[in-house]
């Protein structure tokens, strides 16, 4: 390992805290970290643990809107203030992140300001509107990754943003269920109207005609964005193609297990195992096939 990418001993814990965050929370992670080149990985924790952690200020069950949003607020200082004076293990880290891989503070803040708009809005009127969403929520995590690369073009900035948003979005339906249990609902209100689909719907035992209808139109729109930042894994150099790859992979695994389930996301939710995993971090050795391809 290059001495510049080596953690300084006294921020060793730090990166150690936001490692047993991030393992503890996100299952698929041991498989993806495999791609991740060792003196990257600590970056990747420290980031993922800021996210992680205020997401959970977001959803904190029994705290009303006003103490999350509170909580929020005093990330955004602490955040604030992390380069010159970081206060506690994860913005040690995360500070030392921002500054020796270039990380734009603009970028967290932005993930902060999705969370805001949770606590706050719970029901999303257009497919536009949660484009908007998803630019703050889901396509910072994109470019942060390609900075810690060292790749800051808005060409492949672009690129990512199209499958970040497509990511957030396989999510989205994915968790139809799981969401409109917290009361939220990503299902954009005004196609939910075009096809006849109302909130008792959602509580159905099976999804109704309207709702297969909706979601089946949904996946297919959100598969185009997937295939169109396809190509930013072969823009890429070394491991991140294949990371990148695996990433894509796994977005429209989920979308084909949505299809295959006849868009019954209510019964049992879409996932992807870990044999699923590695028979997709095998495929992620070859090129993408986006499904527009011959």
């Amino acid at each position: 390992m290059r001495r510049e990418n080596k953690i300084p001993s006294d921020l060793r814990a730090d990166y150690a805290k936001c490692r047993e965050i991030t393992t503890s929370h996100y299952e698929n992670f041991p498989v993806g970290s495999l791609l991740i080149p060792a003196h990257i990985r600590p970056h990747i924790y420290s980031i993922y643990a800021f996210a992680r952690t205020a997401d959970d200020f977001a959803d904190e069950p029994g705290l009303d809107k006003a103490e999350r949003l509170n909580r929020l607020d005093e990330w955004q200082q602490r955040l604030d203030s992390a380069i010159s004076t970081p206060e506690g293990s994860i913005f040690r880290a995360v500070s030392h992140t921002m500054q020796t891989k270039g990380v734009p503070l603009e970028l967290l803040s932005d993930l902060l300001s999705a969370f805001r708009q949770d606590v706050l809005q719970n029901r999303h009127q257009t497919w536009d509107d949660l484009v908007a969403y998803a630019k703050r929520s889901a396509n910072p995590v994109g470019r942060i990754i390609l900075h810690l690369f060292n790749y800051r073009d808005e060409d492949r900035a672009m690129l990512s943003d199209k499958i970040c948003t497509a990511l957030q979005f396989a999510n989205f339906w994915q968790d139809i269920a799981i969401d409109f249990g917290r009361d939220r609902i990503y299902l954009p209100q005004q196609e939910m109207a075009a096809q006849g689909v109302n909130e008792s719907d959602l509580l159905a035992e099976s999804p109704t005609a309207g709702v297969r209808v909706l979601l089946a139109d949904l996946c297919r729109r959100t598969q185009l964005m997937f295939d169109q930042g396809a190509s930013l894994p072969e823009r890429v150099q070394g491991r991140l193609r294949y990371e990148l790859r695996l990433t894509w992979l796994g977005g429209t695994e989920i979308l084909d297990r949505i299809q295959a389930s006849d868009y019954d996301v209510f019964q049992r939710r879409p996932r992807i195992g870990r044999p699923q995993w590695l028979r997709l971090l095998i495929r992620s050795l070859r090129p993408l096939r986006p499904s527009s391809s011959p």
